[in-house]
């Protein structure tokens, strides 16, 4: 391993900054945005809304509030304070927090590792949205079965997923390449205040001129829980952890750009919260128009690629084009955070520069997500495609993992004095997330993986 960045003990910051310097958000409203965005990914916009529909809309709503608060928060609260005490990236911050060597630099290693891996299939997904605003300036013309098969002949045609992946990954490389503040910061600045605003003009569009608002409004908040049942309560404690960007490193990374003088409890609740606001702004406009006409609102990933178009085409353009806007939005934000977590290594560890981290990382996950982007090829002896095996393996494995081994670091192993210096307190609520942190949050991540891996006990799974 090459020799570590050189620490001031009497100062909590990294005296090295590398070849152009690791930089600070330069706007407290700026670091909000780009974690919010970080965030704010396709699971709001594509996930949520189906799983709601699934588990029966407002009792699964009221079980992912309540476990964004048990889980999520606190976990959140955790990887900005490991980030921003460090100042380095995953793998330098458990080892500056701990340790030069110390075997937990392998829980910043997996979040390295996790950023690589989803990004690489996660710009597949982003492609296919992209590809979905060209389809919507166009306009989905045709019978409900010609619009539907539309998706599979993208999903079918190596030459379209490559180029749209191509593309993805291109934006998400000349924002990173620009730094905290010319690049992720000001592009955050941009998108994420382009996707408030489409996104209340689609909800608003789906209360005030479509007859499904109402409907929408209460499936999504007038709790039934005879439909939501163990299934549904452990995909919301899942989704609450994965919706928020958690276990993969991005929030330490982001934390480690923080200000001293940023109030950390402050923003984390900022971003729990307008992360959990949008998906269920999202929900309304998906729903209002499902209910509108005369849909069923627990169908499965097609709802937004193959069920959302066939209504699109009843709307036209002026609907269908901000929503895939919006959906490409969410997924750039998220793109530049993971990527983030990966180049900022290689900068604060390898003494890279950020030009040559950007470009060299971000073109070797490129290649990496080829592999997912044609859907031919499949992994010999697994039965699956790359696309599936890659998302199965950081959902079940990488991140709830990394997100455990993070709880249990900040909660065991941390010392007391640094965790409660970037809290800003030793009160009641320093003593609540202490507890949280504990005894509540890994055991509910504990229930992530087991639900994953189908190996609770009180489980009955399908083949």
């Amino acid at each position: 391993m090459a020799n570590g960045p050189v620490f001031d003990n009497s100062k909590s910051e990294a005296t090295h900054k590398g070849p152009l310097g690791r930089g600070n958000w330069a706007t407290h409203i700026g670091f909000i945005l780009a974690a919010t965005g970080s965030a704010i990914g396709l699971g709001n916009i594509w996930k949520f809304p189906y799983i709601t529909g699934e588990y029966g809309g407002g009792a699964f709503v009221l079980v992912y509030l309540v476990c964004v608060v048990i889980v999520g928060l606190p976990l959140m609260m955790a990887e900005l304070i490991i980030g921003r005490r460090a100042q380095q990236n995953p793998v330098g911050a458990f080892q500056k927090l701990h340790r030069e060597g110390s075997p937990w630099q392998l829980v910043g290693w997996l979040g390295v590792a996790s950023g690589f891996v989803i990004l690489s299939y996660y710009s597949v997904v982003a492609g296919w949205a992209l590809a979905y605003i060209f389809k919507a300036i166009a306009g989905f013309q045709g019978t409900a079965e010609a619009i539907q098969g539309e998706f599979g002949e993208l999903v079918g045609s190596p030459g379209q997923s490559i180029l749209y992946h191509t593309i993805f990954m291109a934006m998400c490389i000349g924002i990173v390449i620009g730094g905290i503040k010319r690049g992720i910061e000001r592009w955050s600045k941009i998108l994420m205040p382009a996707l408030f605003a489409i996104l209340i003009g689609l909800a608003t569009y789906g209360l005030v001129y479509t007859e499904g608002g109402g409907k929408a409004l209460a499936f999504l908040f007038k709790p039934d829980f005879s439909k939501l049942g163990a299934e549904g309560v452990l995909s919301a404690l899942g989704h609450a952890f994965f919706t928020l960007s958690l276990g993969m490193g991005a929030m330490i990374t982001y934390g480690s750009y923080m200000k001293r003088d940023s109030k950390l409890v402050r923003d984390a609740i900022a971003v729990s919260f307008l992360d959990t606001v949008v998906a269920l702004v999202a929900g309304i406009a998906i729903f209002s128009m499902v209910f509108h006409f005369g849909m069923e609102p627990g169908q499965s990933v097609g709802l937004i690629f193959k069920t959302l178009p066939v209504l699109f085409e009843q709307t036209g353009p002026l609907v269908s084009v901000p929503f895939f806007v919006l959906l490409t939005f969410a997924a750039v934000t998220s793109g530049i955070s993971l990527l983030e977590v990966v180049v900022s290594y290689f900068v604060d560890r390898r003494g890279w520069s950020r030009i040559t981290a950007t470009l060299v990382l971000g073109i070797a996950i490129y290649l990496l997500g080829i592999f997912s982007a044609v859907s031919a090829w499949s992994v010999p002896f697994s039965g699956k495609g790359f696309f599936d095996l890659f998302d199965d393996f950081s959902t079940n494995y990488m991140l709830p993992i990394g997100g455990l081994l993070t709880c249990l670091f900040i909660a065991w192993v941390m010392k007391d004095k640094d965790r409660a210096d970037e809290f800003g307190s030793r009160g009641a609520l320093y003593m609540g997330l202490k507890f949280f942190l504990r005894y509540i949050t890994p055991v509910a991540v504990l229930a992530v993986i087991l639900h994953g891996l189908e190996l609770l006990p009180f489980m009955e799974y399908g083949n």
